[in-house]
């Protein structure tokens, strides 16, 4: 079995070695091999986002859609400071930053490539203030910079081709098909956990760029821990499954702790001051909220 094994995957990988490109997400240095343009992406996306607004309703609240508006423009400025300060100006081209307050009792928020970011109306209990809605900005934000879109598109196609591909091998060899499905399962093309799995890792990552691209703004990027335990509580404590699309709330939370000390640089300072200054001046003399400790916790059933 592992001979078989062997040469599948010597197959599989004669295949699609030098497809697509190589991209690092900043910060986090992380390399990704993307088989998708960013044009291409980006018009799937523009296409999708127009649909889904034609279909929404906006927040008739002035007050709270102008903060959603106010809050997510501040940090998409900090941003694209940041990635034009450290040589990657070209990046930028590729965000058209819109921040929609809707309708929607969810407790939740969505960010579509190139920076269509919506925030529903049920999250507002949660976040409480302008702090914490920095946090799930920032988080969005940071799926758009780190193109996990991209990246998911990438990882359908090649479990696409590998399948085919083994596929095609084990027939040629007079495999059985229950050896084909045991071949593909091996490899996880096509599984759900391996989908999952590269969900849960993206969702990490754009926690980690979160808060530090809320810091570099100017927010207090300790207000996330607070956040997550409420936002943990009002969505039932989560998932512990290895199936979920998410990190489980313990486990987000030990995370954004530990990755607390590098996102403090940038609040009070170091590599991010002149991030922050600029985002400051984009928006006028408008100063972060500071965090407020929660008067009570929300729970929704």
């Amino acid at each position: 079995m592992n001979g078989v094994r062997n040469v599948l995957l010597a197959v599989v990988t004669a295949l699609l070695v030098g497809c697509g490109t190589t991209n690092t997400v900043p910060i986090t240095g992380r390399k990704q091999n993307l088989m998708v343009s960013d044009e291409k992406v980006l018009s799937l996306s523009n296409e999708q986002y127009s649909q889904y607004m034609k279909s929404a309703k906006p927040s008739t609240n002035a007050a709270n859609t102008a903060m959603v508006r106010r809050v997510g423009q501040r940090i998409a400025n900090a941003v694209e400071n940041y990635l034009n300060t450290h040589g990657l100006s070209q990046e930028v081209k590729n965000y058209s930053w819109e921040f929609n307050l809707v309708q929607d009792n969810q407790v939740n928020a969505f960010c579509m490539p190139g920076g269509k970011i919506v925030v529903y109306e049920g999250l507002l209990p949660v976040t409480q203030d302008e702090t914490s809605l920095a946090i799930v900005l920032g988080h969005e934000v940071a799926h758009a910079v780190a193109k996990h879109s991209a990246e998911q598109m990438s990882t359908a196609i090649r479990q696409q081709y590998g399948a085919q591909a083994l596929g095609a091998v084990l027939a040629g060899a007079g495999a059985s098909s229950n050896l084909q499905t045991i071949a593909g399962n091996v490899f996880g093309l096509g599984a759900k956990g391996a989908s999952a799995k590269y969900s849960r890792n993206h969702e990490s990552e754009a926690d980690h760029l979160g808060i530090i691209f809320a810091a570099m703004a100017g927010y207090d990027p300790q207000a996330a821990v607070s956040f997550w335990q409420r936002m943990s509580k009002a969505t039932g404590g989560g998932s512990n499954s290895w199936l979920s699309t998410h990190p489980s709330d313990a486990t987000r939370i030990k995370q954004i702790q530990e990755w607390m000390p590098e996102a403090l640089q940038y609040y009070h300072g170091g590599t991010a001051s002149t991030a922050a200054r600029t985002a400051n001046s984009a928006v006028g003399t408008q100063t972060a909220v500071p965090t407020k400790k929660p008067m009570r916790e929300i729970h929704i059933k």
